[in-house]
């Protein structure tokens, strides 16, 4: 299997924009992704953690993936997020990537009902990789999932034809490392904790899945090229406070306050069980926003 292009760089797990009511803003999510491709972004990932895919109706789902496809125009690759808890359904959601016209998709070990033994992790994503019609990024995200994937899983599912690399948003740079180190150099080693960018960048990654180059776009595509330079440790830097005073609240909506205190989006609204960043914590997010808009 074969992209069209690759995932090398910054890819964005683009924001899902609703309107006051709750519904999907399908003109402000084109917008973003006209905003994002203008900024210099590598990737688009529609349905992820920061699109609040687990908020989402299936046709909902189905139609942020559509709309994202649809905007790119084969411009730059787009990772569908295919996250579910059983093989059946995962698969039905990598079938309706495939469909719409993604380049990937993203999948993440059960969630609720975790493996007892992480050979059930590895039996999951086997299975999914065996009838996938499409790539498939594995997405490390313990803290949503309740499990890690284990680097053992990692080592010997990376070798399955449809497996080509992995998101890692568990915030633990030695078991990035250690994944690197484990997995083929043809595999995808993505950065997904926006404090790690840069140091995981030097250290060999192919790229970042990182939640604020939605409000930056241009400043993550800059850290891409420079990380090996000072000036990469100084936008390091100013991601880093402004990831701090979003982390807080919840990547969707400290995500949303910064796109909407930039007028990207019209509406910082979010969809239960998530809430709206208070003005306390909006404060520190637009001040932050501004200070890495300017580093």
């Amino acid at each position: 299997m074969t992209f069209r292009q690759t995932l090398e760089g910054i890819t964005c797990p683009i924001a899902t924009p609703f309107d006051d009511a709750g519904t999907i803003d399908e003109g402000a999510l084109e917008s973003l992704v006209d905003a994002l491709l203008e900024g210099g972004i590598d990737g688009l990932f529609p349905c992820g953690t920061t699109g609040e895919f687990a908020s989402l109706a299936p046709e909902e789902r189905r139609r942020v993936v559509e709309l994202t496809v649809d905007r790119v125009d084969g411009e730059v690759p787009v990772l569908a997020g295919a996250a579910a808890t059983n093989v059946a359904e995962t698969l039905a959601f990598v079938e309706t990537a495939a469909a719409l016209g993604a380049d990937a998709a993203a999948v993440v070990p059960p969630y609720f009902h975790t493996a007892t033994d992480p050979a059930g992790n590895q039996q999951f994503f086997e299975r999914v990789a065996d009838e996938s019609p499409l790539p498939l990024v594995l997405y490390n995200i313990p803290s949503c999932t309740g499990q890690p994937i284990a680097l053992e899983t990692l080592e010997r599912v990376a070798d399955h034809e449809a497996v080509v690399g992995f998101k890692d948003s568990s915030g633990d740079f030695e078991y990035f490392l250690d994944a690197m180190r484990r997995t083929p150099d043809s595999f995808y080693c993505l950065q997904g904790f926006d404090t790690l960018l840069v140091p995981s960048l030097r250290m060999g990654a192919d790229g970042g899945i990182n939640a604020l180059s939605n409000v930056a776009p241009s400043v993550y595509a800059e850290a891409f090229e420079t990380a090996a330079t000072e000036r990469g440790n100084e936008l390091q830097g100013a991601i880093s406070a402004l990831f701090d005073a979003v982390r807080t609240h919840g990547f969707a909506p400290g995500t949303k306050t910064g796109l909407a205190h930039r007028g990207m989006i019209p509406t910082d609204a979010v969809r239960p069980p998530l809430v709206t960043v208070p003005e306390t914590g909006e404060a520190a997010i637009a001040e932050r926003t501004d200070a890495l808009l300017e580093a």
